[in-house]
């Protein structure tokens, strides 16, 4: 039989407790710093294309294009998102609101939720996974195929070429999307109420008039404008600094909609707490 010793006092000595723990304090520095470091260059990455949007002024072919990129493409699939969002809130509330005898709230409840959340939030979601994730995987591609760097060889600020014109026409068409996904959504509530639960058509307005109000909409466009900040900045980012091939464009693009998800209901969450706490 072999009996091993173990020596207590070597283990304990500092140099001992670095090789017993090296690896839990490697990783634990690991999980710690490359979100750090993650964020510092997404923020210089995301004030670099602010700087190209106006220092010059973007590129207006550029914007034009970007822009009936992100949101004419998307205006069929945000129209045909809010009807059905509208319509199945109008089933929902309309089952609620008959227990007491207040169907003809079916309008305002709708159009309430619709404009200040679910047509900024649902709305960002389908064009970043439309729109982003084509961001995410064109500028990945050109990075892998080392685009960018013959960019850079050519004297062209590829900030102020690729990412500031998607960034600017995101900010600028999620608030007209917004507006659109609102309106399905009330016109299907409308017809939901009206003819399965049969509101009287006046009333159903009036209660709308009544309970939602201009800052309701504007609020909710507030968030469209930066969720469509967030998205387009995030895709932009991670295509980026994109590398490995073909399978780096997809774990680029993977990324971009994944994190783009997380931070605007992080986002949706700070503005609303603070949208309420202001009107307060």
């Amino acid at each position: 039989m072999i009996v091993t010793t173990f020596d207590f006092k070597e283990t304990l000595t500092v140099g001992g407790l670095l090789s017993l723990h090296r690896v839990p304090i490697a990783t634990l520095g690991r999980f710690v710093s490359l979100p750090i470091k993650g964020l510092g260059a997404y923020t210089i990455f995301t004030w670099n294309s602010l700087r190209g949007m106006f220092l010059p002024l973007v590129d207006k072919v550029l914007l034009q294009r970007q822009m009936e990129f992100v949101g004419n493409r998307s205006f069929v699939i945000i129209v045909l998102a809010g009807a059905m969002v509208g319509g199945i809130f109008g089933f929902q509330l309309g089952e609620i609101f008959k227990i007491f005898g207040a169907t003809s709230l079916i309008g305002a409840a709708a159009s309430y939720s619709l404009s200040r959340e679910l047509a900024p939030v649902v709305g960002a979601f389908l064009v970043t996974g439309r729109a982003g994730s084509s961001m995410a995987a064109e500028i990945a591609t050109m990075r892998v195929n080392e685009q960018i760097d013959a960019m850079r060889v050519m004297a062209v600020n590829p900030y102020r070429y690729l990412v500031a014109p998607r960034v600017l026409a995101s900010v600028l068409m999620m608030p007209i999307l917004t507006v659109f996904f609102v309106i399905a959504g009330v016109a299907a509530s409308f017809l939901v109420g009206v003819a399965h639960y049969d509101v009287d058509r006046a009333e159903f307005i009036e209660k709308i008039q009544w309970v939602v109000g201009g800052e309701d909409l504007f609020q909710g466009m507030q968030k469209a404008a930066v969720f469509g900040l967030v998205f387009s900045s995030v895709s932009c980012f991670m295509g980026f600094f994109a590398h490995g091939g073909a399978r780096g464009v997809g774990r680029a693009t993977t990324r971009a909609v994944v994190t783009s998800y997380v931070l605007i209901l992080a986002v949706d969450y700070v503005m609303t707490y603070f949208q309420f706490r202001f009107a307060s």
